[in-house]
């Protein structure tokens, strides 16, 4: 099924995972949207603003309104399977994804090469191999807030979250959201990092279509030369690099400029 048109905003459908997804606008083509570890409702959504056609916005389990999953769940292969039944589902010509959503969709394109028509892999956290030692060190101290949380009320984890964030009213919100949804994320934190969405990054020049891979140079989280070095794989892969610690929240404007510019061509 394919360019599904007359899908409501009420269209909430779930996966025996917890994976959650909603359709918002109607009409062709139809973006999947899959959001990056510990992402915000808002923050999920933020891709999907000013794209033509039926936008579909995942939840993964563990996030928002979706049950949390088993412990083994988190894993690049259980996570880009759930993405790609989704996509199946809805019949989703395009697609773009966010850190781990980014690592997911980076494991559909080596296995499935043509499945989707245009990607964008926003702030991809690894390709072939596990994160750095200085991102993995970073996660450690997340699982160490969030183990700590019973003790100190989240402060520590709230602390960590906001590092390299500018201060202010809407920046201090989404730290508070942010830190709620880690807290039910610790094997997740844990696991991840010391993992890849491939084997070989080789697969990946097989893929035909258009990708636009967005990276940010001072993210303690995602290191910009795995966005690279990304789009130097994929043959037809452009870079977009933004200098900042979260541009989503802090380049939001620009980015939804280049994803519609993208997507919308």
């Amino acid at each position: 099924m394919r360019g599904r048109s007359g899908t409501s905003e009420e269209d909430l459908r779930v996966l025996p995972s917890g994976t959650r997804w909603r359709a918002h606008g109607s009409g062709s083509p139809v973006t999947l949207v899959a959001h990056g570890l510990g992402a915000t409702e808002g923050e999920a959504r933020i891709p999907a603003s000013g794209v033509r056609g039926t936008r579909v916005v995942l939840t993964l389990p563990g996030h928002g309104a979706a049950a949390d999953p088993d412990e083994d769940y988190w894993d690049y292969g259980n996570v880009a399977a759930d993405v790609l039944e989704v996509a199946d589902r809805v019949g989703a010509e395009r697609a773009v994804g966010v850190s781990l959503g980014a690592g997911a969709l980076t494991r559909i394109a080596a296995e499935q090469p043509r499945r989707f028509e245009r990607l964008a892999l926003l702030l991809p956290a690894a390709v072939d191999r596990p994160r750095g030692g200085a991102v993995t060190e970073v996660f450690e101290q997340l699982s160490s807030g969030v183990r700590a949380a019973s003790a100190d009320g989240g402060a520590r984890l709230r602390e960590l979250v906001g590092r390299g964030l500018p201060e202010g009213a809407g920046f201090d919100e989404h730290v508070e959201q942010r830190s709620s949804t880690l807290l039910r994320l610790g094997p997740a934190l844990e696991t991840l990092p010391h993992r890849a969405p491939l084997a070989d990054r080789s697969a990946l020049t097989a893929v035909p279509s258009p990708v636009l891979v967005v990276g940010a140079t001072a993210d303690p989280l995602h290191d910009s030369e795995v966005a690279e070095q990304l789009a130097a794989t994929l043959p037809e892969g452009r870079l977009e690099l933004f200098d900042s610690a979260a541009p989503m929240l802090t380049h939001r404007a620009e980015l939804r400029g280049a994803l519609s510019d993208f997507l919308n061509s």
